[in-house]
């Protein structure tokens, strides 16, 4: 238990180009486990973390790298993930199995638009975080803004712990609060740190902040409020110890600051990281009990307990797929069988390896708390492996629906095989990169996250499969919807020779509110038997099968929530099928009536212009049918914020470069659906059944 207790699982999350990459080449350097530091841009050779080909291309992270490094006596298990919304499938699924997590941010940024997103998804696992405040060599560095936006746009109770010695071009060094000391980086690479008295410049505002941060922290410590209210010194354990505590606990986020580019506070991170995260057995972990109807059951970071381990990520190479895992609960050892709890099937385990980014070590057997991977097993990311004796399931990660799809034709006909090889390797590794056969055209439909997203899969399938591909022009993934109540009653008779089909179904169609958290409920309202209750589930699935493709434009129907209130049966003639074909066909009926109405993918865009080119970057913005939601000055830089159709943004990377000189840069994630204007729908649906009648005459 001991050596589990030294064990951190911590991620590195943030907004694009905060300096994730760069922050984890400098742990790699100052751990020990790389001897030259790399940089993500410049050097060619590309940043440690950033293994692929592509990665270092465009100095962007597309797939989340793990390692594992030695800090003091801690454990420390790494993973740098991407910042690019269309990949927030390789942030999700790391937070899932992760203790904690730093939480990066830009300190001319502050909290940025994929700030909110790898916030919400830390929420999501209720994973602690500490908060870094990176680039405080920026000219318009500006700390303690980048705090307050913590604490009122992310809603988190964020408590400075350092305090800096100057910003940009003046950023010397830290004021540890905690020990009262002035903390400066020398060397080469910042590698010596230097702890003195706080220089008389710093030694009233470093009071101030100390007795802010004490009055936060005695909140969640009694002895210490007693303590600073009979002003007596309250000691660095007693501090480190509350923090770490109101940090596990999420009661309060942790800020420190420095710049991993200028080699500065580095290192404090790491010592944070070893003090105020939790450690396996600091985490409630629970799994679904299937032998004990499902119940929720805590697992023991214990290894002699039956093994609990999930499968939270798969990459398929050369020699076989290579499946990324955490264990929970007791060992996995090399040569031994296990059972996959979703396949029920057992499975030996062949090579068990710790990875380096791309390289890997062979180890023979892992316990609680450790992150490695597994080669050669059948499984599916999300599969949770069990020991003799336990039938569990954990929770799985949550996959957001792709929002842009576009068409891919192969060059030729050896093009085509290589084609399909790449696509079902890329589908089994990325859930949010699904892929498709349009009915009409028989066009291959490839669909995910963003044009990125897409790009990066296009480009992969040319260099790694050489399959040669010709890429149609990028779709909309627009859904419909009801706008009002809508009543049905439907009867479905069929009388052929034999027994023939009955099912009659009486209900109603409601639209879901606009924020509700699914796209579909199915209410029973069946009583006295009308409706038998071995039917009611063939009715449900009529219902969803009905809502793939609506009647409007083809597109998947969302926001219904369809009650069952009455019906009949026949003896004789009655059956699933009937009452599946009956809820399909009422469906399609009820939702003609609830005067339907066309949405589209509405996109949260944050652009960062200097401040010259605002005007023209706003009025093209609006010109998007875009909606301003606000702008903030930043010295010579402003962040525009607003929410634009996603139809109207295709190819923005090029136009905003255009028009700032290239010196803008944007990001966007999907926000939310809203209705097409009418005019606009009207259009999309004509083309659409024009498309339909050409590809139905070919």
């Amino acid at each position: 238990m001991e050596k589990i207790s030294k064990i951190r699982n911590i991620g590195i999350s943030a907004h694009i180009d905060s300096g994730k990459t760069t922050l984890s080449e400098r742990i790699l350097y100052y751990a020990g486990r790389i001897h030259r530091i790399n940089e993500v841009k410049g050097d060619g050779a590309g940043a440690t973390m950033d293994f692929m080909e592509l990665e270092r291309e465009r100095g962007i992270t597309i797939t989340s790298a793990a390692t594992q490094v030695t800090w003091g006596d801690k454990v420390i298990n790494l993973i740098d993930t991407p910042g690019h919304v269309d990949f927030t499938v390789e942030v999700e699924r790391s937070l899932r199995v992760l203790d904690g997590a730093i939480m990066v941010l830009c300190s001319v940024g502050g909290v940025q638009s994929q700030s909110f997103t790898v916030d919400q998804q830390m929420k999501r696992y209720r994973v602690p975080r500490i908060a870094f405040i990176n680039k405080m060599d920026r000219t318009g560095a500006d700390p303690e803004r980048v705090r307050r936006d913590i604490r009122e746009k992310l809603g988190l109770n964020a408590v400075a712990i350092q305090l800096n010695m100057g910003e940009g071009d003046q950023f010397a060094g830290l004021i540890d609060l905690i020990a009262m000391e002035a903390v400066t980086f020398d060397g080469d690479n910042g590698e010596d740190v230097i702890r003195g008295p706080i220089p008389d410049a710093y030694k009233d505002s470093a009071a101030i902040a100390r007795h802010e941060m004490l009055e936060a922290l005695s909140m969640f410590n009694d002895e210490m409020m007693e303590l600073l209210l009979e002003d007596k010194d309250v000691s660095v354990e007693m501090i480190r110890q509350t923090i770490r505590e109101a940090t596990i606990n999420r009661d309060i986020v942790p800020v420190m600051m420095g710049s991993a580019f200028k080699n500065k506070g580095v290192q404090l991170l790491m010592d944070a990281v070893s003090y105020y995260l939790p450690s396996p057995l600091d985490r409630c972990s629970f799994a679904r009990d299937h032998d004990n109807d499902g119940t929720e059951t805590p697992l023991a970071s214990d290894p002699e307990a039956p093994l609990v381990a999930m499968i939270f990520k798969i990459t398929d190479e050369t020699y076989g797929q290579l499946s990324y895992t955490r264990v929970y609960q007791g060992r996995i050892l090399k040569g031994q069988h296990y059972r996959n709890a979703r396949t029920n099937k057992m499975q030996r385990i062949g090579r068990i390896v710790r990875m380096h980014a791309n390289h890997r070590d062979d180890i023979s057997d892992a316990g609680p708390g450790d992150i490695i991977a597994l080669l050669g097993l059948d499984c599916a990311s999300g599969d949770t492996i069990c020991g003799e004796g336990v039938n569990y399931s954990l929770e799985s990660i949550y996959v957001a629906d792709p929002v842009i799809s576009l068409s891919i034709t192969p060059a030729s006909n050896a093009d085509q095989e290589r084609m399909a090889k790449a696509l079902n390797r890329f589908m089994k590794e990325d859930p949010t990169f699904r892929v498709s056969t349009d009915p009409e055209t028989g066009q291959t439909i490839i669909a995910g996250m963003g044009e990125l997203h897409l790009d990066v899969y296009c480009e992969r399938m040319r260099r790694e499969y050489k399959a040669d591909v010709v890429v149609g022009a990028p779709n909309v993934s627009y859904r419909e919807a009801p706008t009002t109540e809508a009543a049905y009653d439907y009867k479905h008779k069929k009388q052929t020779g034999g027994s023939g089909q009955f099912a009659h179904v009486v209900g109603r169609l409601i639209p879901l509110p606009s924020d509700a958290e699914t796209t579909y409920e199915f209410e029973d309202n069946i009583v006295s038997g009308r409706v038998p209750g071995e039917y009611i589930p063939a009715v449900n699935k009529g219902f969803q099968a009905a809502m793939k493709k609506g009647p409007l434009a083809g597109y998947e129907i969302v926001g219904c929530k369809m009650c069952l209130d009455d019906g009949s049966y026949h003896a004789v003639d009655s059956s699933e099928m009937a009452f599946r074909i009956a809820a399909r066909d009422a469906f399609i009926e009820a939702f003609r009536k609830a005067r339907p109405c066309l949405l589209e993918p509405i996109m949260k865009v944050e652009v960062e212009t200097p401040s010259d080119y605002q005007g023209s970057i706003v009025g093209d913005l609006n010109s998007r049918r875009g909606i301003i939601m606000g702008a903030d000055n930043r010295g010579n830089v402003t962040v525009i914020t607003a929410e634009v159709p996603l139809a109207n943004m295709f190819g923005y990377a090029t136009i905003v470069r255009g028009m700032s000189k290239g010196m803008a840069t944007f990001s966007m994630e999907m926000c939310r659906y809203a209705p097409v204007p009418n005019k606009l729908a009207e259009e999309i649906i004509l083309r659409r059944r024009e498309n339909e009648k050409q590809a139905a005459q070919k």
